[in-house]
Formats: C-alpha cells, sequence, structure tokens
C-alpha cells in the first residue's frame, strides 16, 4: 500500500526526459498541420482575389461602368497609367487612382464594323 505511490514518483522523472520523441509526438504535428490550413484557408485566397483585383485592373478600358472602393458609380472616361478619369455625371469627371475600382459593372464591347447597331 505504501509502496506503490513511492515506485509512481521515481520513475515519472526518468521517463520525462524523453527529449526529441517527445517533441516529435507531441505538439509538433499539430503546429505542421495548423500552419498548412492556414496557407490554404487564409493565405492562399486572398493571394488569387489580388492577382484578380490587378487583372481586373489592367484590363480597364474607355466606357467601362465600374464601382469604386467608396461606392460612387460611373463610367471610365479616360485611362492614364495608375489613374482613370471617371464621369459620374454628365460633364462632371472626378481623378481615381486605378486601385481604388473593386468592381466592373459592364464592360464596353466594340461594335464589329458590318453589324448595324440597333436603337
Amino acid at each position: 500500500m505504501f509502496g506503490t505511490p513511492a515506485f509512481a514518483q521515481t520513475a515519472a522523472p526518468a521517463a520525462a526526459g524523453g527529449g526529441l520523441t517527445d517533441l516529435l509526438a507531441g505538439p509538433l504535428p499539430m503546429v505542421v498541420l495548423m500552419m498548412i490550413l492556414f496557407y490554404f484557408l487564409l493565405i492562399r485566397p486572398q493571394q488569387k482575389r489580388q492577382k484578380d483585383h490587378q487583372e481586373m485592373v489592367k484590363q480597364l478600358k474607355r466606357g467601362d461602368t465600374v464601382v469604386l472602393s467608396s461606392g460612387v458609380i460611373g463610367k471610365v472616361a479616360k485611362v492614364e497609367d495608375t489613374e482613370l478619369g471617371i464621369e459620374i455625371a454628365p460633364t462632371v469627371t472626378i481623378k481615381v487612382v486605378r486601385a481604388m475600382v473593386s468592381e466592373v459593372r459592364s464592360r464596353s464591347e466594340p461594335a464589329a464594323a458590318n453589324d448595324p447597331k440597333t436603337s
């Protein structure tokens, strides 16, 4: 009755010094798994959205209807390297940075030369 607790107390410190084996069997696999999940659930989708946004902004042309990050809707009147001229009302054009375009509502399609315009 008295020998069992003493035996358990002396055996525990000897087994606790496992070192590398305890680390590999303990928290390391969980940390690696969490890092992989973090990458696939957060980092990768954000990079894809950023790449898609940059491509959308690059392809803007005159006549496209856009929504700015402030919520202003307008039509692209002038395209420059880093800025756009957005017509928000007749005879009212504002100058904005390209990166502030959050959405392209409709793209202007040039009509073919032999297609008659319909009104």
